[in-house]
């Protein structure tokens, strides 16, 4: 039952919103949202009903939900099994966009309201404030926060008139839409009027804002309870400036561009918006920032748990889901133990002494006419996270796992027609461009008038390549400090061995002889105290006597190298 039962009736059964069938743009990150939220409601003795009509979902297996219903996440249907079994309760939060949407229709046509149904968490007022471009523009205003200059449109000639405000090029968005649908920069009439009437075919306003390209993006996971106890859990940068969804951009947890009173700054702005909105449980916020004036623009909020959320909670070891949906029960944060660390509350932020990077996933190669260029839509199907003590190594250690051929950046194995336009026209082998551009003697300069790209990942790349010219050179001798340096930069034993003409078994075994070995290493949530047990490890390299020998770790643990 609820914690705070001040206005709220008693909780016995709950209805839980799933995400709809995997797709593109809609992945399985919600899943892990909503077998959370599953898990935290069992603990409570709370019985779970559960829609989602994809079966390959986790939140499905039996034992999880007490019920679940494998039907089409509409109106008709939902309403259907309101009737049959008579929730007392109803989660919108849990299952990305698609929930939240079918929520609000629930809401609208007084579904909830005819069958004494309750929203959880935050208010379906709050939904709609941040939802509807034009009252969310409305609220951030109230207390000072900066948006982009914007009007809402609900036709074509509220879009053209509101184009001749702000000028060309200009950002269209659309509202209540799940992973960038529609939006884009458009830089004529002609293009603002095609795409407007697209979109309008499938959401009912779209937002005309003035252009942020080439703005630097940041986004802060926030958990908020009922009493006001808020908390941000972490913040990510995005690789690709503005004008590339953040589902289409390696974002690397925690951000490194921002100085110190710029991190806080933003951090303050986060806390205040959640406030102001009334969050209850998880939201994030996605600024557009720029690092040459400080200047910055709140660009939305999600009242939901998102993709990102998935990637915080594993980037950090802390439980976003399942604290979140405790939360929208009435715990307070300070009442809630750490899942992971068994020894915190769950009223404390996460200190990160190592950095986590993400890379997304494309099959853009099984579509024979798709375009490989990526933007503010999402094309991605996936990502995959590594975590590393660099920028260098994690990316590195990313590109391995994405299952695409490539043990490590220059092990990539396409050709790539024309680099710099890869470099300025972003696509999902754009990384891969950059590394190639610096390795032929390109320059950092360069390459960041081509792509904005900040100069301190494109720093990082050009380090990475340039170790590579260095291994090439016959003339440098490959010794022990060489390979350590080559290994903490990422590099896997089957590029250097390639770079050096070696057979790569041979090399392992050298490498090894030198005792340059991987080790695992714990993500500690609970500052100080080692003892703490996370499910995050993650491998580094390292070559002093001391260190763990491969021996000592579990071979479920090792990496190959």
């Amino acid at each position: 039952m609820l914690r705070n039962s001040q206005n709220r009736k008693q909780i016995n059964k709950v209805l839980l919103l799933g995400s709809g069938g995997i797709r593109i743009s809609q992945a399985g990150e919600f899943d892990y949202s909503g077998s959370q939220a599953i898990k935290a409601l069992k603990e409570e003795g709370i019985k779970v009903i559960l829609v989602n009509p994809n079966i390959a979902t986790i939140q499905t297996d039996p034992g999880m939900a007490d019920e679940v219903y494998f039907e089409p996440l509409d109106l008709p249907h939902v309403t259907r099994i309101i009737e049959k079994e008579k929730p007392d309760a109803i989660l919108l939060s849990f299952g990305g966009q698609t929930a939240l949407n079918l929520g609000l229709k629930l809401e609208e046509k007084g579904i909830l309201a005819l069958h004494g149904v309750q929203v959880l968490g935050s208010s379906v007022q709050t939904i709609k404030e941040a939802e509807d471009r034009g009252l969310f523009k409305q609220k951030l205003d109230e207390i000072g926060v900066k948006t982009a200059q914007s009007f809402v449109a609900t036709n074509t000639d509220e879009a053209m008139i509101a184009a001749e405000k702000i000028g060309f090029p200009l950002m269209m968005r659309s509202g209540f839409s799940l992973g960038g649908l529609g939006s884009g920069i458009v830089k004529t009439k002609e293009d603002l009027k095609f795409r407007v009437n697209e979109v309008l075919n499938a959401t009912s306003q779209v937002l005309i804002e003035e252009c942020l390209l080439g703005w630097n993006e940041f986004e802060y996971e926030i958990v908020r309870d009922m009493a006001g106890n808020v908390l941000t859990v972490c913040n990510m940068e995005n690789f690709d400036p503005m004008g590339i969804h953040t589902g289409e951009s390696i974002v690397v947890s925690p951000s490194q561009s921002l100085n110190n009173e710029e991190y806080h700054r933003l951090r303050k702005i986060a806390i205040d918006v959640a406030n102001h909105f009334e969050i209850i449980g998880e939201c994030n916020i996605q600024y557009a920032f720029n690092l040459e004036t400080s200047d910055y623009r709140v660009i939305e909020i999600n009242p939901r748990l998102s993709r990102s959320s998935a990637l915080a909670s594993k980037a950090t070891g802390y439980p976003l889901a399942f604290i979140a949906a405790k939360l929208v029960l009435g715990y307070h944060l300070y009442e809630l133990q750490n899942a992971v660390t068994k020894k915190t509350c769950a009223y404390f932020e996460p200190a990160l002494d190592y950095i986590v990077v993400k890379i997304p996933r494309w099959d853009t190669h099984k579509l024979k006419k798709a375009e490989r260029f990526i933007g503010t839509e999402m094309k991605s199907v996936g990502e995959v996270m590594a975590i590393g003590r660099s920028f260098a190594e994690g990316l590195q250690k990313a590109v391995g796992m994405l299952n695409i051929g490539a043990a490590d950046l220059a092990d990539y194995p396409q050709d790539i027609p024309d680099i710099e336009l890869e470099i300025e026209r972003a696509t999902d082998r754009r990384v891969f461009a950059l590394y190639r551009f610096f390795v032929q003697g390109g320059r950092i300069e360069k390459a960041y008038e081509l792509s904005g790209i900040d100069k301190w990942f494109l720093n990082h790349v050009h380090t990475i390549a340039q170790m590579e010219n260095t291994l090439r050179n016959p003339a440098n001798v490959l010794s022990r400090d060489l390979l350590l340096e080559a290994k903490k930069l990422g590099f896997s034993d089957k590029s250097i061995a390639k770079f050096r003409d070696m057979d790569p078994q041979a090399l392992r075994a050298w490498r090894i002889a030198q005792n340059i070995i991987p080790y695992v290493k714990q993500i500690d949530t609970l500052a100080g105290e080692f003892e703490a047990q996370t499910n995050y490890l993650y491998m580094t390299y390292h070559g002093q006597e001391h260190d763990v020998s491969p021996s000592d770790v579990p071979a479920s643990l090792i990496i190959s190298s």
